[in-house]
């Protein structure tokens, strides 16, 4: 095999350049009050929309050279979505789009949080709330670029969209489905997508000391199934032999017992360890350099933590199990809800496949609840132009990071936009480590000042990088152009 090379990295973003973005008071307090908003999304129709129309209004509000540009327009799709159009000098270039979300997870009751988590709260360098992370905090970032650009007097060659959906945490269907199906029938072709995703990792990718900033170049696919089992039912004190509840138990231990086949290697994950492979310590140097020969040992390194098994293989969470009504009635029914994510290599029908196998008892009743295949795989590497102008752009911000591809085990709003492009990443500008990952939709969902600041740096270099045909070019700031 080879390693791959990186190209000459350009010269880093710094806050001595002219077109730097400072953490400002004021963009700090607009993204607190970004996180005020209760734009819960609960399920699939049911959200707050009084909500959504006042965050809506206090961004049209808080960007005011944006919404009165005569090179912007704004459209609300699906009654809540907004979809912005930046208008570009050059039809040659095909437009990019970048997306993001409006709506958040509900807030549980679980108690820990450092500050009320729909405060906004500023706190020892930290602004909290549902929102920071998940996925407020691009959207107000996208937008402080663009107005920062527009301020300058900035004329884009390229036309960009920003497409935020505002149901994202329940499917979309309402939103960025229908944005997508509006730039569909418009005939829009983009050059590239750019959604929230994976982010720039500490101490995530094994036998690598640096941080690593990863693209998810696919996403999983998911399959949610229904078991369910019907057996005579009764009174506790005359216990049949077997029952709907112990039947059902068996059929989840044999599933946690028996995973879905380890994929490493087949698929993006190999390109991971690829570009990864001159960075790492010396004995994950070697594997990785010889997948050839070790790729067994990978698969079993990587299947040891959570995290890195989930970019293995499909995976299997039993998610919800209901039986019984009293104590001393036997259940005549037992049901079990399990959520699969599926693995880039692997179709709806093989997991359904292995499933039953692996259950190996008819009385289960096997029911497909809902499904998506897993995304197709997005281009990487210099062969990519439009990846190499995000990886340039991760560069720049975030100077002390190596760059790869990888694979998304969460869904985004990109579902939607498919048909729209073949070059899709999911990219988060901010820094995560091992005990960040449960702030997603869980307690303290943070983001750092400094972390918001690279954000907004990030939206805005990229948009420099992308207002020119893609092509190889190092960094390039307005004061050198």
């Amino acid at each position: 095999m080879y390693l791959t090379t990186y190209r000459p990295a350009p010269p880093p973003c710094d806050v001595t350049d002219q077109d730097f973005i400072p953490a400002s008071t004021d963009r700090l307090d607009r993204l607190g009050r970004a996180i005020t908003f209760r734009t819960v999304s609960y399920e699939p129709g049911r959200g707050t929309p009084q909500e959504l129309l006042k965050f809506a209004a206090f961004i049209q509000d808080s960007f005011p050279v944006v919404h009165s540009s005569p090179l912007v327009t704004r459209e609300v799709v699906g009654n809540f979505s907004l979809l912005y159009r930046v208008e570009g000098t050059d039809g040659s270039l095909q437009p990019g789009l970048l997306a993001a979300h409006l709506d958040v997870v509900p807030v549980t009751e679980e108690p820990g949080w450092d500050a009320e988590p729909f405060s906004g709260q500023r706190k020892d360098g930290f602004v909290y709330g549902r929102g920071t992370i998940d996925d407020k905090h691009n959207v107000m970032g996208q937008l402080e670029a663009l107005e920062f650009h527009l301020k300058r007097g900035h004329r884009p060659r390229r036309t960009l969209y920003l497409a935020y959906g505002h149901d994202e945490e329940v499917g979309g269907h309402d939103g960025a489905k229908k944005i997508g199906e509006l730039l569909e029938n418009r005939g829009v072709k983009l050059e590239f997508i750019l959604d929230e995703g994976l982010t720039v990792t500490k101490g995530l990718v094994p036998g690598v000391g640096k941080k690593v900033a990863l693209i998810g170049v696919t996403e999983k696919g998911s399959l949610t199934v229904k078991l369910s089992v019907r057996m005579k039912g009764g009174h506790g004190s005359m216990p049949e032999k077997e029952s709907a509840i112990g039947v059902l138990s068996q059929a989840v231990t044999n599933l946690e017992r028996n995973p879905q086949p380890n994929l490493w290697g087949s698929g993006p994950e190999r390109d991971l360890a690829e570009h990864l492979a001159t960075e790492m310590s010396l004995p994950h140097r070697v594997v990785s350099s010889n997948l050839w020969l070790f790729a067994p040992v990978m698969r079993w390194v990587m299947s040891l933590k959570a995290a890195t098994n989930a970019l293995c293989r499909t995976t299997t969470a039993v998610t919800r199990f209901h039986a019984g009504v009293k104590e001393n009635v036997i259940a005549p029914e037992a049901v079990a809800i399990v959520n699969h994510r599926v693995h880039p290599r692997q179709t709806i029908q093989e997991v359904l496949d292995h499933d039953v196998r692996v259950i190996g008892d008819p009385r289960v009743q096997v029911q497909v609840v809902s499904s998506l295949v897993p995304a197709p795989v997005s281009p990487s590497g210099q062969e990519c132009p439009a990846y190499m102008a995000v990886q340039e752009t991760i560069q720049q911000v975030f100077p002390d990071s190596l760059v790869a591809p990888a694979v998304m085990i969460g869904n985004t709003d990109t579902r939607h936009y498919w048909k729209l492009t073949s070059a899709i990443y999911r990219f988060s500008p901010n820094v995560m480590g091992p005990g960040d990952l449960a702030r997603f939709h869980g307690v303290n969902e943070r983001i750092s000042v400094r972390d918001y600041e690279r954000t907004m740096n990030f939206y805005f270099h990229l948009m420099q990088n992308v207002d020119k045909p893609l092509v190889g070019r190092g960094h390039e700031h307005e004061g050198d152009l």
